[in-house]
């Protein structure tokens, strides 16, 4: 039973922090689209209204997952994902072009993220036993 419960952390824990970058990115950005038609307090409220359940599945995610990945190895999932994602926001939904500069910066950032999140022990578990306890 437990075998399947890290099985459920290991696959959904990387899925909602990513799952929340795509949401963030459309926050920060989806409303430039409708700049000129959007007052600033609507902008504001809107995704104020859409960064809602990004903060309960990134929150949710590392909770679940602070026995299973480290807080370093959680953040590049979501950062990465967030910059990736802020690129797909601003080429496909604003029409900003997709250069080969940003793409190798993407491969870049890949190798980061593989190399963070490539380490499979916790270095130091007393910090685990410190942040779950509060």
């Amino acid at each position: 039973m437990n075998n399947n419960k890290d099985k459920y952390v290991t696959f959904m824990v990387p899925f909602m922090l990513i799952l929340s970058s795509s949401i963030m990115a459309m926050a920060w950005l989806g409303h430039l689209k409708y700049k000129e038609s959007l007052s600033f307090w609507m902008a504001t409220l809107v995704a104020w209204l859409i960064v809602l359940p990004e903060y309960i599945l990134n929150i949710s995610a590392i909770r679940w997952g602070i026995k299973k990945y480290t807080p370093s190895q959680m953040a590049a999932m979501n950062l990465s994902s967030g910059v990736l994602f802020i690129a797909l926001v601003s080429h496909f939904f604003l029409g900003e072009a997709l250069t080969m500069q940003k793409y190798i910066g993407f491969a870049i950032m890949t190798v980061a993220m593989m190399l963070i999140t490539g380490a499979k022990k916790i270095e130091n578990p007393e910090s685990v036993k410190t942040v779950e306890s509060n």
